[in-house]
């Protein structure tokens, strides 16, 4: 199972990341969950200065961009 990581702290682009995700990884038919990391804290934990942000397994995959469900899929199908 794949975790999906959402690092924002819930403005709309953040919220948006979030849905082009999961119609991303919904699109790829996989076995997935998202967490949303809201927490300033957690968030520089990661190394992320820029929101949204999306990490795959705990690994940033694209920081400071709302991607759209496309150019989602390849980042999280690997």
């Amino acid at each position: 199972m794949k975790k999906l990581q959402i690092l924002g702290t819930g403005c709309p682009k953040c919220q948006q990341l979030a849905q082009n995700t999961k119609a991303a990884a919904d699109a790829l038919g996989l076995d997935y969950e998202i967490e949303k990391i809201t927490s300033i804290t957690e968030i520089t934990k990661f190394g992320v200065m820029m929101t949204p942000a999306l990490a795959v397994d705990g690994q940033v995959k694209s920081v400071g961009k709302l991607l759209d469900a496309e150019a989602i899929k390849p980042l999280i199908q690997g």
